[in-house]
């Protein structure tokens, strides 16, 4: 009997367990969106109105998570979340010490490459 348990709670950590893709992060954002809104008390349709998004626009992005940028934005402005959007990229990301020095290096460059000279 034991052996079952622990072999039922292994399988329900690694159902939670899967690799991040971006349907995945999308369907992460539009529920973490579907549950800041249901804690604010507002309805689909009162998102829509106070952010200009379509109603079908929200549903679609709660349910699917398919959503333009531009409505995403909308979305977190009526929200309050403008300062979390507008800090989407800000701080730099490194995995080793030689991308940091990279990113060191880059931080004041405007390019991702080198402009070639007319000759």
């Amino acid at each position: 009997m034991k052996i079952s348990d622990n072999s039922s709670n292994m399988l329900s950590v690694l159902d939670n367990f899967t690799l991040d893709n971006s349907e995945d992060i999308a369907m992460q954002v539009a529920e973490s969106f579907r549950k800041r809104r249901v804690e604010k008390n507002i309805t689909r349709q009162r998102i829509a109105q106070l952010s200009g998004v379509p109603l079908s626009t929200v549903a679609r992005f709660e349910q699917k998570g398919l959503i333009a940028f531009d409505s995403l934005i909308k979305l977190a402005m009526a929200l309050g979340y403008t300062s979390e959007i507008k800090d989407l990229f800000s701080t730099p990301k490194f995995d080793t010490m030689e991308e940091l020095d990279l990113i060191r290096h880059k931080s004041k460059d405007k390019r991702a490459y080198v402009k070639s000279k007319k000759v």
